[in-house]
């Protein structure tokens, strides 16, 4: 077999055997603040200003760590600031609606891939032991991971872009 042909073999398989050990824990954001639902929204942006993200996971309470939802720059914007609703308003009436999607600290890196696009979502939640939130998957950090095969990123890229 000629060298360029085996060196690209190599590569295709080192980066299969790398897509098939890599876990969910290996490429989320660990150590989230989080809020409940009825906390103020001011409290949700002041987080997203203070750890410089845009988004901040929604969860039942700060003993159970159980994932109620998110909310995101985005939905503050165009659900409370366009909207003009008023200053007092609580976490709980702009947080994105519906299931929330999450996977386990343990699934595979193809399960949170086709996690994202099935939903079509830029983040997933991460939950661990009895479904405590322990981290959070932005594309972002797909993206950045250089154990995440581009073609991969790409599709998930595209099928979030196409819907939103």
């Amino acid at each position: 077999m000629p060298q360029p042909a085996l060196d690209a073999l190599v590569v295709s398989v080192h980066a299969a055997a790398q897509e098939e050990h890599m876990k969910a824990k290996d490429l989320m954001t660990p150590e989230l603040d989080v809020v409940i639902s009825q906390s103020p929204l001011s409290k949700a942006a002041q987080v997203m200003r203070d750890r410089n993200v845009g988004s901040v996971p929604i969860v039942e309470s700060r003993d159970s760590m159980k994932p109620q939802g998110i909310i995101t720059d985005r939905d503050i914007v165009v659900r409370h600031v366009a909207e003009d609703h008023a200053e007092g308003c609580t976490v709980s009436s702009h947080m994105t609606q519906g299931p929330i999607e999450t996977v386990d600290e343990n699934d595979d890196l193809e399960k949170v891939l086709s996690t994202m696009k099935r939903a079509g979502v830029r983040r997933v939640l991460v939950t661990g032991r009895g479904g405590r939130l322990v981290g959070i998957i932005a594309q972002a950090d797909l993206a950045t991971s250089d154990q995440v095969p581009m073609q991969e990123m790409a599709e998930v890229v595209q099928t979030i872009s196409e819907a939103v």
